[in-house]
């Protein structure tokens, strides 16, 4: 009998032990407020910055719903704030405040450990592949879905 694949299984493990360990990760450099899930829309507007709420969902592949509730929170810890452009009232752009761009770099200190964590004992070529393998996952995911 074929033994049982369980990469879902141990992507899920994977999210949510290495969540645990950011979240403690950030609090230990001063970042108190933000939670990995929020860190991810940060580090997307960090990336490109002053982006539409549909461009950021699909960086973050969070849901509308979803990525809307938690721009909610992060607006009013005076992370983000929506722009309205006049030409086009319906489109929200995100943008990030000056008091978050101060924070960037502790987190980007935080990435790198977690990076350093995930890869430890690793080559650069089998990080490459995995780095690989991953993107792979993830583009059959985004053509499953969209």
């Amino acid at each position: 009998m074929e033994e049982l694949k369980q990469g879902g299984y141990l992507f899920s493990k994977i999210h949510q032990l290495s969540g645990r360990i950011f979240a403690k990760k950030l609090k230990s450099h001063g970042i108190n407020e933000i939670n990995p899930a929020q860190g991810r829309i940060l580090f997307a507007l960090w990336q490109e910055d002053h982006i539409s709420l549909q461009q950021l969902s699909k960086k973050t592949a969070l849901g509308k719903s979803t990525l809307t509730r938690m721009l909610d929170r992060l607006e009013e810890s005076g992370h983000v704030t929506r722009i309205y452009p006049q030409e086009d009232r319906r489109k929200i752009l995100i943008e990030l405040t000056d008091e978050n761009r101060e924070m960037k770099a502790s987190y980007q200190q935080v990435s790198m450990e977690m990076l350093q964590l995930f890869y430890n004992g690793f080559s650069e070529q089998e990080t490459d592949q995995i780095e690989g393998y991953l993107k792979r996952i993830l583009n059959n995911l985004n053509d499953f879905e969209f």
